[in-house]
């Protein structure tokens, strides 16, 4: 069974100092261990021998006051997962609501196989407060260009994002920087047709045969002459997309990843939103701490699958994820790590439950 010594030295490359490493190390094997990000349960399986209560105000004092090194925890984040260029980028949001105040976190991830990671995010905010609804054009310049200072645009293949992420300085800004992208477009939007003349984009496709594709080549989108395809789902909808050089729809399919990683955050991992940290600061070093514990599960994951893979399910799927496989696979060891180091004594513990 792994002990925190060599957690400590695989997280070692943040090259922060050795308490810094050795709180990190202690928070992730807690968090894969209780899979909530609600500190007073954090506390209680917390490893160390100290008080719960002194492990609580620890892991405070951390949100509040650690200076995270963002760019360090990315490259960190890119060496856990893995994950080979080129890369396909996802661009997205996430909110929730505590009390009055709006959560709202804008998050820039790599999608391999099907599975999104995170890899640099910001809180959108408005007047030192949370901010509800979309992010602008500047927040999001603002984050692909801490992106670009990290890893420059040669690891990236494309940049996908959903409708919401699309406006004419956006596109301006994407094509002067070099970086390839496919973004959906709302319906609304006026694209010109075959003689020039400016229509809304699903006028286009009103006619298209439900989830047959259909490429219009080069038209003018928002003052800049873009690829333009699109199909008719089955819900009535229309799923148009825009990109600066032809590809197909599933290009921008891969998008979903980002989805299914914000399902693990919450409901379906660690249940991000038990969290009562609203301060928009701390919120982003909780972020980063549940980055590496997701991280680490599907590296996790994917090390059982080379060793034990899964029998692959009639529609083509494994029956869960990497993630998911990877989670239940820590879950145990961190907890058995936990007791460990916190010096419990299951069995007198059963024994005293047995007498009651």
């Amino acid at each position: 069974m792994p002990d925190l010594n060599c957690i400590e030295s695989a997280l070692a490359c943040t090259g922060w100092n050795r308490a810094r490493v050795r709180f990190l190390a202690r928070f992730v094997v807690a968090l894969l261990t209780a899979q909530t990000v609600c500190l007073t349960q954090l506390a209680v399986l917390f490893p160390s021998e100290a008080e719960n209560a002194s492990c609580y105000k620890r892991m405070q004092r951390f949100l509040r006051a650690f200076d995270l090194d963002f760019a360090g925890l990315a490259r960190l984040l890119v060496n856990i997962a893995g994950v080979p260029t080129p890369w396909t980028l996802a661009l997205d949001r996430t909110n929730w609501k505590l009390g009055k105040a709006h959560l709202n976190v804008l998050m820039l991830c790599i999608v391999h196989e099907g599975i999104a990671f995170p890899l640099l995010w910001t809180l959108l905010e408005r007047e030192g407060r949370g901010k509800a609804g979309n992010s602008n054009t500047k927040e999001r310049i603002a984050l692909l260009e801490r992106f670009l200072d990290l890893f420059g645009a040669e690891p990236v293949s494309f940049l996908c994002a959903d409708r919401e992420f699309v406006s004419g300085e956006w596109l301006r800004w994407l094509k002067e920087t070099g970086i390839s992208f496919r973004l959906r477009l709302k319906g609304d939007v006026l694209v010109t047709n075959g003689r020039g003349e400016q229509v809304c984009a699903d006028w286009l496709f009103r006619d298209c045969p439900i989830q047959r594709e259909r490429a219009l080549g080069q038209r003018l989108v928002l003052g800049h002459r873009l690829f333009v395809s699109g199909t008719r789902l089955d819900d009535g909808d229309f799923l148009i997309v825009i990109s600066n050089q032809a590809a197909p729809l599933s290009d921008y399919a891969l998008r979903w990843g980002i989805e299914t990683m914000f399902a693990a955050f919450k409901s379906r991992g660690f249940r991000l939103e038990d969290t009562h940290v609203t301060c928009p600061k701390r919120l982003s070093r909780l972020l980063g701490l549940l980055a590496v514990a997701y991280c680490w599960a599907f590296a996790a994951g994917k090390w059982l699958v080379e060793t034990r893979p899964l029998k692959v399910k009639s529609h083509g799927r494994a029956p869960t994820s990497l993630v998911r496989r990877g989670l239940d696979y820590l879950r145990p060891v961190a907890a058995q790590l936990c007791a460990s180091v916190n010096k419990i004594d299951t069995r007198r513990a059963v024994a005293f439950l047995s007498c009651t």
